[in-house]
């Protein structure tokens, strides 16, 4: 038994790594070797890839770059503290006031953004905000809004409410109690929030690129989009920035890993 779990997992793991090896390899690859053996070891490690995106005269890594780091620092920073209040919020509400408020935030997981992207692009031009970074950032916010309040209120359940009561018997108001007791114990569900919404707004492509734009600016997703062109295709520039796209997530899950899986299965066994 534990022999096929063991198999099972080397399977697994080698479906999903090896996406991520022919990425690599092919990012310190000459565009003839990438087309003729994409899967072999480089017997030639170069760096031309990197350089020529680093130098690249529309500065397409910088802006897309930049861009996308304030989308999802801003996007994050108001999911967490939104989400936190509102999870905090609905701790005082009776069972049956709860559960209608979560059916709602249900209906929010369960909706895609192709469906709901018309409607959104509608009220953003009605209140002039399409094709400007604060509508977008607002999307990204009220979006991910309902996965950040399922998390922390999963989280919340094992928080004795007891110390709540104790705080405010204390003179603690409902901001005092929130910053000063709740956001300091959320810290393991802030980081599996953080992590998942930071990875959604960073590898989103679509959104970006009817909300946004072509005009007003390039995220991560629509830069790598823009680098396929219609009758060309430089594969090791291609591959060399997939890599480097894919750093600032990789960098963010090594730092919160330790409160990840804690923050995601909390409540879960009460």
């Amino acid at each position: 038994m534990f022999s096929r779990q063991l198999l099972l997992s080397v399977l697994l793991s080698i479906i999903f790594l090896f996406p991520l090896y022919l990425v690599f390899i092919n990012s310190f690859k000459f565009e003839n070797d990438i087309i003729n053996n994409p899967g072999s070891f480089p017997e030639i490690f170069t760096l031309k890839n990197y350089l020529s995106i680093f130098f690249k005269s529309d500065d397409l890594l910088v802006n897309s770059f930049s861009n996308s780091l304030i989308f999802t620092s801003i996007s994050i920073f108001f999911v967490l503290i939104l989400s936190s209040m509102l999870a905090f919020s609905i701790h005082f509400l009776n069972k049956k006031l709860q559960n209608v408020i979560f059916i709602f935030l249900l209906l929010g997981l369960i909706l895609p953004t192709p469906i709901i992207l018309i409607p959104v692009f509608t009220i953003l031009k009605f209140i002039n905000l399409n094709n400007t970074f604060i509508g977008l950032i607002l999307f990204f916010s009220a979006y991910y809004l309902p996965f950040g309040t399922l998390v922390f209120r999963g989280f919340m359940k094992n928080i004795p409410q007891e110390m709540i009561e104790a705080s405010f018997i204390d003179g603690a108001n409902f901001f005092i109690c929130y910053y000063k007791i709740i956001l300091p114990i959320l810290k393991p569900a802030a980081a599996s929030v953080i992590i998942i919404t930071g990875t959604w707004v960073w590898n989103d492509f679509l959104n970006p690129l009817i909300l946004l734009g072509p005009l007003q600016g390039t995220t991560v997703t629509v830069g790598l989009y823009r680098m396929v062109g219609q009758y060309s295709i430089n594969f090791g520039e291609l591959y060399a920035f997939m890599v480097l796209i894919s750093l600032p997530v990789l960098i963010a899950y090594l730092f919160l890993q330790k409160y990840f899986i804690e923050g995601l299965l909390a409540g879960s066994t009460k």
